[in-house]
């Protein structure tokens, strides 16, 4: 039924600087753009919706809507953050690409069955470059066959105070 992520769509405070983010830094091309001047609701608006795509065909796009206040907050990185795959060589040439820019660079963060990266896009949203690691397969595999148990526990376990 579900074949896949098509886009995931965010706000942001200026289309100009995600592109120079998303494009230039994170090497994405921009491959729709598009006005939108009326709502679905019928209300008139000026939005840009804006797509970068990835190499699967999936796209990041991003809504600039100044007619619209958004209250951009400061997040936690387990908040909200947007993780996109690479290689383990293309993670270390963003890591260096991203000290090297002045950019905070945060990483390389060993996960066991990845390693990541994280940066902050213009709008403060955390992106994690994460590259998989030789067993990263059969870690998901013993992971999917426990993941309903592990997630019954915490149902059963979350009111209970940490000691």
């Amino acid at each position: 039924m579900l074949k896949g992520l098509h886009h995931n769509a965010y706000r942001c405070r200026d289309s100009e600087e995600t592109r120079k983010f998303y494009s230039d830094f994170l090497g994405l091309p921009l491959v729709q753009a598009f006005q939108i001047h009326e709502t679905k609701s019928g209300r008139a608006t000026k939005t840009l919706h804006s797509f970068y795509q990835m190499d699967d065909g999936s796209c990041l796009a991003f809504f600039e809507a100044p007619d619209m206040p958004f209250q951009f907050k400061e997040q936690h990185d387990f908040d909200l953050h947007i993780a996109l795959e690479v290689s383990q060589q293309d993670l270390h040439t963003m890591f260096a690409k991203g000290k090297a820019a002045g950019r905070e660079t945060r990483g390389i963060s060993d996960h066991g069955f990845i390693d990541s990266i994280y940066f902050r896009d213009p709008n403060g949203y955390v992106i994690e470059l994460t590259a998989k690691r030789d067993g990263h397969d059969a870690y998901m595999h013993a992971a999917y066959a426990s993941a309903h148990q592990v997630l019954a526990q915490w149902q059963a376990e979350k009111s209970t105070p940490a000691t």
